[in-house]
């Protein structure tokens, strides 16, 4: 019995021992485009991995390329990781996904896989102008870099070579770049898995992450795998351009709705919440800047002033509507107090189809709604003539004088009280008498009168 009890003091004792030299990985993935969705997952990652003291990162990359903004904050993330990092490619680090690669200290591909094709394309696919190429040669060029250099001695000469030659990296993204032995200029460099191996940017070909750390001598590890959220889902799902461009829609559908039916509320409700909605990933993924947020809002409310507080000429609700557009605009391109040097194309094309999206929807009917009536004068009385039933006039009940112009809408004066008040087309100056003939919604119906003394 004493012999079994030290068996197993000395078996605990190894299981221990066991795990507590096993390796910690921490895991995750990039198999979408190169967005702020996954500059997300890196950064929670890599935050995992300093929290659990994780010994090696490994990244499992099937991607097609992205932003080049979020590609940069990724690399520099990587290059900064105290944890060694590695990454599988399987299939596809094209573009962005090249150079995220080339930041990771080492490189593992899957059979049929490729790297690199790093040229900066709109979203048409064309070349942009060469300040984006220059950009994006120095960062694959300096990436490549920062592995330094192996010493190589050959009998009494002693040189030094680059782990990873910067000029293929350069390669990578432009066509003039000739690497001797590798490309001649006019061809852009994409490595297959035996290329790669054979320039030094791959360390190995292996079908799975198990063989990629069994080549790495790693066989007693615990794998901490890091998962999108809930919430990272959600947020992915409202950024995307087609839900953004719904929100967009009904962003402008409330404004519009509320402007040709004033007094309803839940117009200009549904608007304000479908911004909620459309702002909330922006300001997360770091695209709307706070102030683009309280322009919008402050747009809303300068709508809902002209709608409900001083209904007249309009200068307010026409501000209004200039500083919602041009918020919506702003927020979904990337700016730094109005620099636009890191926008890209993408961006500006998911912009300008949320505004056409919004204008088609508005359409001619925006014409017709009365903040617009009081921007411009109508040419001819019948134009500007208000829109009032039958039923809904009724007998002229009181008299009093004009607050305000009424062009044809503005402010009168009943005995002590002021209201929002419209014409059947005329024109009235401040000050004149008038006589209500009518209700339409909240505005009463006036026409100019004289008051005759008793």
């Amino acid at each position: 019995m004493k012999h079994l009890h030290v068996l197993l003091m000395i078996l605990l004792s190894s299981m221990i021992s066991m795990a507590q030299d096993s390796v910690r990985i921490v895991q995750f993935d990039i198999k979408e485009e190169i967005a702020p969705s996954a500059t997300r997952i890196v950064d929670k990652g890599l935050r995992i991995a300093r929290e659990q003291e994780a010994d090696l990162v490994v990244i499992h990359m099937n991607t097609f390329g992205g932003l080049l903004t979020d590609a940069d904050s990724i690399r520099t993330a990587i290059l900064n990781a105290p944890q060694p990092v590695y990454v599988f490619i399987d299939k596809n680090a094209a573009s962005a996904g090249a150079l995220i690669s080339i930041a990771c200290d080492k490189i593992y591909m899957a059979p049929g896989a490729s790297m690199g094709s790093a040229t900066v394309v709109d979203a048409e696919g064309n070349v942009l102008p060469d300040k984006y190429q220059s950009y994006m040669r120095s960062i694959m060029r300096s990436t490549a870099e920062s592995h330094g250099k192996d010493t190589v001695i050959s009998g009494i000469d002693t040189t030094y070579v680059w782990v990873r030659d910067p000029l293929i990296a350069e390669g990578m993204v432009d066509p003039r770049t000739v690497v001797p032995g590798v490309v001649d200029s006019s061809k852009v460099i994409a490595f297959t898995p035996e290329e790669a191996i054979a320039n030094k940017y791959c360390e190995g070909q292996v079908g799975s992450i198990s063989e990629l750390l069994k080549r790495e001598n790693v066989t007693n590890y615990r794998i901490i795998k890091v998962e999108k959220s809930a919430m990272d889902r959600l947020i992915g799902f409202l950024s995307g351009p087609v839900i953004s461009g719904i929100l967009i829609m009904f962003i402008f559908w409330g404004i519009f709705f509320e402007i040709r039916t004033p007094g309803i509320g839940f117009p200009l409700a549904a608007a304000v919440a479908a911004a909620l909605l459309y702002f909330a990933p922006l300001y997360l993924e770091g695209l709307a800047a706070n102030w683009e947020i309280l322009l919008f809002f402050v747009g809303l409310v300068l709508i809902a002033v002209e709608i409900f507080v001083i209904p007249g000429f309009g200068a307010a609700g026409i501000s209004g509507l200039v500083l919602t557009v041009t918020a919506l605009i702003l927020s979904l391109i990337r700016n730094v107090e109005f620099d636009f040097s890191y926008t890209e194309s993408g961006e500006v094309v998911r912009a300008l189809t949320g505004f056409i999206i919004g204008i088609i929807f508005m359409g001619r009917g925006f014409l017709n709604t009365p903040l617009f009536q009081r921007l411009v004068l109508s040419s001819t009385l019948q134009d500007a003539k208000a829109n009032v039933s039958t039923n809904e006039l009724k007998e002229a009940i009181e008299f009093g004088t004009a607050h305000t112009d009424l062009r044809p809408m503005g402010k009168i004066k009943l005995g002590e009280e002021i209201v929002p008040a419209k014409t059947m087309g005329e024109f009235i100056t401040e000050g004149e008498n008038v006589k209500v003939i009518g209700r339409e919604m909240q505005y009463y119906v006036v026409e100019r009168t004289q008051v005759i003394e008793a």
